[in-house]
């Protein structure tokens, strides 16, 4: 992911280095290593807390919840200007 190309009317295509990730049963899963579009986006205006901080957040709760991620991919939608960023391109096309 060492460049980005501009195309056209402000459209931005993004060289994602494609990752494999294989998980303790052998299943695997492919992957993008997005950390170079950090130099490229706004800091989100509200980010994830510090675990320390959710903890304690968490201590004080009165109810508390629990969402199950674990198959989480592809499946969070996104605004679609932000669908190119999220390309993964390899030998065989994006």
């Amino acid at each position: 992911m060492d460049f980005i190309r501009k195309r056209g009317h402000n459209e931005i295509v993004e060289i994602t280095t494609p990752v494999l990730m294989t998980w303790h049963d052998g299943k695997s899963m492919l992957c993008g290593d997005f950390r170079a579009l950090k130099n490229y986006t706004k800091p989100d205006r509200y980010p994830i807390p510090r675990i320390p901080h959710a903890l304690d957040k968490l201590a004080k709760a009165k109810y508390i919840t629990k969402m199950d991620c674990i198959k989480v991919s592809h499946q969070i939608g996104v605004k679609p200007n932000s669908m190119n960023l999220l390309r993964i391109i390899c030998h065989m096309g994006i």
